[in-house]
Order: structure tokens, then C-alpha cells, then sequence
């Protein structure tokens, strides 16, 4: 039986070969010159406020014009969402000083905040329990982001009640929430339709629905 020396005797000195290599990650091959992906760690703090920001109006622009389904979907963030919610429960709170009669009445801030946060995750429970295939954020990602129409419809409402309130002035601000209504659950199914099954999508529009006739009917509500 050849012991391992008499094998190794095999092999000529030297023409042992040299293990060597580049350790690439499968697909991406060495990153040279302008291939070379730029690391956000160096980027200018203004540089990176501005991409964000940027990135947050074109979700806004898919909302206003939901064609383009994948725009709230491939990179979710919850910076737009926190701007809305945070309008929103600032322009609606009532007001803070008990003694004032002339005040609505309305929610306070933080009941305005949690209700936003809270009726997104039930509604996006609801979607995961019903068998959706897109992930927690995501979900509430575009529920956040569909909030817009409904803002707007808030700030013209709030302009309108600038003048003196009238039965035809109030049934323009119920009109202008129900656009916003309307808008901002077209939306939402527009992006959100194509995760349900078949035969459960009805199921999974009407929370949608519900949460978003809540928070049109609290602009609706609102007169201070």
C-alpha cells in the first residue's frame, strides 16, 4: 500500500499548484470604477435629506395618480405616513382650554395619532389573516401614503371654515371629505387589491373602507 510520501514523490517540486482565488458574491462579480455601488455612509447629510425627500413626493404623486401599482411597494418607508398622521391629529385636536365654549369639542392629539397607527395594523391584520401575501410595513406603508387625498380634503375644509358657516358651506365640506373618501380608498385597493386571493378581496376593501370613512367624517366633524 503506497504510504503518502511515495504519493507526494508523484509530483514534480514545485508543480504543486497554488490555491488561489477572489471570493465574489455569486452575480455581482468585483464592483470597479463607475459599476461600484456608493455607500450612503458617505453621502452629505443634505444629499440624503434631499433623495428622501424626493422619494417621499413621488409616493405622494403615485397616490394622487395610483396607476404605477409597484411605487409604494418596492421600497416601503413610514416618513410620509408620520408627516400625515401628524398634520392630521394637529389640525383636528379641539381645543386645549377647557374653559372655551366656542371650541368642537374634538379629539385630542394623541387620540387622532393612535387611531391612525391603530386602524392601519387592524386593517392590516385583517389583510394577513384573510391570506395576503405583502408584508406587515408594506401594508402599512400604502394605508399611510393613501391618507393623502383625505389631508388635502382636511386643508380645504379648514380654509373653508374661515368664513361664516351656512348649510350650503357645510354640505361642501361633507362633498370635499367624500372626494377625499372616495380618492383615498380607490387608491388604497389600487395598490393593495392584487394581494388579496380571489373571492376574499371584498372582505378585505371594507375595513379599508371603514377606516378611511372615520377619518373623513372627523374632517367632516371639524369646526373649530
Amino acid at each position: 500500500m503506497a504510504t503518502f510520501d511515495s504519493k507526494y514523490d508523484m509530483f514534480p517540486a514545485g508543480d504543486v499548484g497554488v490555491i488561489e482565488g477572489e471570493m465574489n458574491i455569486p452575480g455581482q462579480g468585483v464592483p470597479s470604477g463607475d459599476t461600484m455601488e456608493f455607500n450612503t455612509l458617505d453621502e452629505p447629510i443634505k444629499e440624503t435629506f434631499l433623495r428622501d425627500l424626493r422619494a417621499v413626493g413621488n409616493k405622494f404623486y403615485h397616490v394622487l395618480i395610483p396607476r404605477e401599482k409597484t411605487s409604494l411597494l418596492k421600497e416601503w418607508d413610514l416618513w410620509g405616513p408620520l408627516l400625515l398622521c401628524t398634520f392630521m391629529a394637529t389640525v383636528l385636536q379641539g381645543s386645549s382650554e377647557p374653559t372655551n365654549k366656542t371650541g368642537d369639542g374634538g379629539p385630542e392629539f394623541a387620540e387622532v395619532f393612535v387611531l391612525v397607527w391603530i386602524g392601519a395594523a387592524i386593517v392590516t391584520f385583517n389583510s394577513k389573516l384573510l391570506g395576503g401575501n405583502m408584508s406587515f410595513f408594506q401594508s402599512v406603508c400604502v394605508l399611510g401614503y393613501c391618507l393623502f387625498p383625505i389631508a388635502l380634503a382636511l386643508v380645504i375644509c379648514r380654509v373653508i371654515l374661515f368664513s361664516t358657516q351656512n348649510t350650503f358651506l357645510f354640505f361642501l365640506r361633507f362633498v370635499i371629505s367624500m372626494v377625499g373618501f372616495i380618492w383615498a380608498t380607490f387608491a388604497a385597493t389600487k395598490f393593495l387589491g392584487d394581494s388579496q386571493p380571489e373571492g376574499k378581496k371584498g372582505l378585505a376593501v371594507y375595513p379599508i373602507c371603514l377606516f378611511y370613512f372615520i377619518l373623513s367624517w372627523l374632517v367632516v366633524s371639524h369646526t373649530a
